[in-house]
């Protein structure tokens, strides 16, 4: 059985609240897991300390058990210091969309006819 520990969303619409849950990778992000291992609430301010709770034993548990933390929780746990922090690079994030590449392209050409 592959374990994940991830984030189950509760909470009504627009107004999300979310569990960290270590649950069957198989199994809805909605559906059944095996144990609840904190809370994730995005609505509060990042400086609360309500913000994210998580039960740290467990959650080391699950780790040694061969459980795969998600992209968010793993940022959850690097910033707890229970995960060492990974480099993470995108250089596609920092650039420009196609149109806006086009539009840029055209301006400088604009400009190179009128001077």
């Amino acid at each position: 059985m592959a374990m994940k520990i991830r984030l189950a969303r509760a909470g009504s619409k627009k107004r999300p609240f979310y569990r960290i849950v270590a649950a069957d990778s198989r199994m809805p992000r909605d559906g059944r897991f095996v144990e609840k291992l904190g809370t994730y609430n995005p609505l509060l301010p990042k400086d609360s300390d309500q913000r994210v709770t998580f039960n740290l034993d467990r959650i080391r548990y699950w780790l040694d058990q061969g459980a795969k933390p998600t992209d968010r929780i793993a940022r959850f746990l690097e910033n707890a210091e229970v995960l060492e922090r990974t480099v993470r690079n995108n250089p596609v994030k920092g650039q420009q969309g196609k149109k806006a590449r086009e539009r840029a392209e055209a301006a400088e050409a604009a400009a190179e006819t009128a001077a």
